[in-house]
């Protein structure tokens, strides 16, 4: 495959699935920008460029970003430093997601639900207009892609994560609908919903033994989702010129867990 050379603006907390996705965009030869908590993806930038020989490799530089934080100018504050970085902006890529720990909606404390709506929903609100406003401007198009679950949309979903799965399926509606208000300018808009992967809180909350076990029941594939390989490949056709005509979907990249068993309880 020949080598990418996209401007990439990343979010990511540090976590498995956005670090595996960032090496791999890393590999492909585009240059990266990390957001989000500084110290931690200043070492996951530095783990990554270390991993990669000089030659095999774009560069991956980080800005700190409290993806907590209420006020929208923080958020385009952030964004630009990023644009600074890299000249212009190719692509948007919005990994960073936080589910909290599964219990029932009646039980959710009040901080906690603001703490999971900020970072699935407001966040990427302000990031998509702070994105979509340069791309705009820089007058080249772009592409925008936001990783969202299964428990996101209308199959895949399981008990305990009421409020999560709610700030997903917004996202993925706010893809649908950017996509449609933006596209005069040539930017388009796609999701990801993933599937669970053994780490997820919910194969966790039934327990690990139990999870490895029925994972030939939960999905043809017969396996969980491999956080370091099975995502980074759609990521990079969706930010290609590759997928020039795509926008406004999300692409079920989970191993058919949510069409087999549409209620994951049905299983465990």
């Amino acid at each position: 495959m020949e080598k990418s050379g996209k401007r990439v603006l990343l979010t990511s907390s540090g976590d498995d699935v956005s670090r595996g996705i960032a090496f791999h965009l890393a590999k492909q030869g585009c240059r990266l920008v990390l957001i989000g908590d500084e110290r931690r993806l200043r070492s996951m930038a530095h783990e990554i460029m270390d991993s990669l020989s000089l030659g095999d490799r774009g560069a991956v530089e980080v800005v700190g970003l409290d993806m907590e934080n209420e006020s929208e100018s923080a958020f385009d504050h952030s964004v630009d430093k990023a644009c600074q970085i890299l000249g212009k902006l190719d692509a948007f890529v919005n990994c960073y997601t936080y589910e909290g720990k599964m219990q029932e909606l009646v039980e959710l404390g009040e901080s906690e639900f603001k703490k999971i709506v900020k970072i699935n929903f407001m966040a990427a609100w302000f990031l998509l207009k702070a994105v979509g406003r340069r791309m705009r401007d820089f007058n080249a198009g772009g592409s925008i892609v936001f990783l969202t679950s299964i428990i996101g949309a209308e199959r895949g979903l399981y008990p305990g994560a009421a409020a999560y799965a709610s700030a997903l399926a917004g996202v993925q509606q706010l893809v649908r609908v950017s996509a449609l208000e933006i596209g005069k300018y040539q930017i388009r808009v796609n999701g990801i919903a993933r599937g669970l992967h053994l780490h997820d809180e919910f194969p966790l909350s039934v327990g690990r033994e139990r999870a490895e076990k029925l994972v030939k029941e939960a999905a043809p594939l017969e396996r969980w989702f491999d956080v370091k390989n099975d995502l980074a490949s759609t990521v990079i056709y969706l930010i290609s010129d590759g997928s020039r005509y795509m926008t406004g979907t999300t692409i079920f990249v989970d191993g058919a867990q949510s069409i087999t068993r549409p209620r994951m309880r049905s299983f465990m």
